[in-house]
């Protein structure tokens, strides 16, 4: 991100007003207070403060607008956001709802090279031929009933045979 210091609250405004900011274009401290669940004056003292740190352009009873920088970190946070949430629901099979609740409470914390490696492990695992959909399958069946030795070694067996040394040949099973 910038080389600013933000809180995971600041995070969560920036990136409701990201949000606001494509729905409605025009944004008002109600909107935000609606969003959050908070009180006016609360999003009002939120706002001198990001305005401070040159994320936003605010006046008192006026609309607010993103910076360019708010904007930039803004969608940092909310691509942090969507790509939990994406693993979450598309690899861990997660319910939605619970998959945005824990993606909230996880994008604070991670890094961006974190984010990176979680991003490499994603495309890994939906593009390369011992993974993919087949693969996620399995691991939902492995969620639901426990390991079965005898599908591990028979998948195994599959991807060996459509393996040679330097050479993997992409046929799904």
């Amino acid at each position: 991100m910038d080389d600013i210091t933000i809180t995971s609250t600041m995070e969560d405004y920036l990136e409701t007003i990201v949000q606001l900011n494509r729905e409605k274009g025009a944004i008002r401290v109600k909107n935000i207070a609606k969003k959050l669940g908070v009180k006016m004056p609360t999003v009002t003292n939120m706002l001198k403060t990001l305005n401070d740190k040159g994320l936003v352009d605010y006046e008192k009873h006026e609309y607010l607008e993103l910076t360019e920088k708010g904007i930039r970190v803004g969608r940092e946070i909310e691509k942090r956001h969507n790509v939990i949430k994406n693993f979450l629901t598309d690899i861990l099979k997660l319910d939605p709802v619970l998959a945005d609740e824990e993606a909230c409470k996880m994008e604070h914390g991670m890094s961006s090279r974190t984010l990176t490696r979680l991003i490499k492990f994603i495309e890994f695992v939906q593009s390369c031929p011992r993974t993919g959909e087949s693969w996620l399958n399995y691991f939902e069946d492995y969620c639901r009933h426990g390991i079965n030795t005898e599908k591990c070694e028979e998948h195994m067996k599959n991807f060996k045979i459509h393996c040679e040394p330097g050479l993997i040949n992409i046929t799904k099973q």
